[in-house]
């Protein structure tokens, strides 16, 4: 009755912890070999039979006949076995079942608990690997516990996740029971315990936001190449698509905002720029930087910085609230951005400056396209360039140039 018992407890294990069959089946052969090794001293001749299904087991002890035993263990004299069979002969094998009640409470007592034991690491390991595959992957919880410094998040499985403060959105506020969404980040051992660690704040679960909400994110029709953010403020998404057929920002943004206004719900009202990616340096800032319109942009390469001048009423659109859109704008182009506001002179000649979609009867729409592509939008943009710089930035001939800019000069002249 006692083994039957011990077996239940080893059943509703298998049943809790979702263990399967085989490492069930070891695991069991493993602590009744340990417990007889301490019994005998040695267990390599017992044969283990478990019926996990019936929930019963059998133990058997192989004992080899013998005239004079040397090993009470392994060994068995002739005339003892005689007395129970006496159709065995010398060097024969005597199998004998090896009863539960023989290991007494304490050795029942001591396999419950090596059992406990090796079932709670088992399911300790089989956690972390489980999770340890998802990092990177959106999960959504429920909260347990709200504390200070973290939220306890149960899964649909009971178990627990850790979202700490820091990785909290700044508005974020839970309550116990509320249903939270995050991403995972990190999984690790910590005193033989899986600790897995959540976030809300990663530029990750902005990406993972992304590919729920836009099916061409999730199909590879729509990549998204960089993503920055000051979590609960403000946020850039550099997509690009390799269909042309595909608006890359008016798919991200859905019809009438569909798409992104989820997301931005998610996030707390964060504040989201959607734009299209280049590797143009210049286009890149001047689309991180919107909606604040560039007048004139100067790039150094060797030290990795951009100089750019703007209208008075354009430096706060470029800087945003707290410094936020000028410094998400550095971090996605890389290089380090300083915004002037133009000088008064220049600022007076701006009130008679040209636009260069006015000169499309005399410049063609490829040349001014690729001026507006440095940042340059007005006449007086490109005449504040050297030639040879234009050429450089703009990857046009020599030839070009000098006839843009004669025709340029030539207007003001007038």
């Amino acid at each position: 009755m006692e083994g039957l018992n011990l077996i239940s407890t080893f059943a509703e294990f298998k049943e809790l912890k979702n263990i399967d069959r085989p490492t069930m089946m070891s695991v069991l052969e493993d602590i009744f070999r340990t417990q007889l090794a301490r019994m005998y001293g040695d267990a390599d001749n017992f044969d283990i039979i478990i019926n996990i299904d019936k929930g019963d087991f059998e133990i058997w002890r192989n004992r080899t006949v013998v005239e004079e035993v040397t090993d009470p263990n392994k060994e068995i004299s002739l005339k003892e076995v005689q007395q129970i069979d006496d159709s065995y002969e010398v060097g024969e094998e005597y199998p004998e079942e090896v009863q539960l009640a023989s290991f007494g409470r304490r050795g029942i007592l001591n396999l419950r608990q090596n059992l406990s034991s090796r079932i709670l690491d088992i399911e300790k390991a089989n956690l972390y690997n489980k999770y340890k595959e998802r990092v990177g992957d959106i999960i959504v919880g429920e909260v347990y516990q709200a504390w200070k410094k973290e939220v306890l998040v149960m899964d649909e499985d009971g178990n627990e996740l850790i979202l700490p403060k820091a990785e909290q959105i700044s508005t974020d506020f839970f309550r116990k029971g509320d249903t939270v969404k995050a991403v995972i980040i990190n999984v690790e051992m910590r005193n033989n315990t899986p600790i897995i660690t959540l976030s809300r704040t990663s530029t990750l679960f902005l990406e993972r936001l992304f590919e729920q909400e836009v099916p061409e994110i999730f199909d590879g029709l729509i990549t998204i190449k960089k993503v920055v953010r000051m979590p609960g403020e403000r946020a850039k998404v550099a997509v690009e698509s390799y269909d042309d057929r595909i608006d890359p920002v008016g798919a991200c943004v859905g019809v009438k905002g569909s798409r992104i206004h989820g997301i931005v719900r998610e996030l707390r009202g964060e504040n989201i720029d959607i734009i299209n990616w280049t590797t143009n340096t210049q286009l890149l800032v001047q689309r991180a930087l919107s909606p604040a319109k560039i007048s004139s942009m100067n790039i150094n390469e060797a030290a990795k910085e951009i100089r750019v001048e703007m209208q008075s009423s354009e430096l706060s659109l470029a800087i945003g609230k707290s410094g936020a859109n000028i410094r998400l704008a550095e971090e996605l182009s890389g290089y380090r951005i300083d915004v002037y506001r133009m000088d008064a002179e220049q600022d007076a000649d701006d009130e008679e400056d040209v636009y260069l979609d006015d000169f499309s009867d005399e410049i063609e729409q490829w040349v001014i396209d690729a001026l507006k592509g440095i940042g340059c939008d007005t006449a007086r943009n490109v005449l504040a360039l050297p030639a040879e710089e234009i050429v450089r930035r703009a990857d046009l001939e020599e030839e070009t140039v000098e006839e843009v800019l004669g025709i340029l000069k030539a207007e003001f002249e007038n």
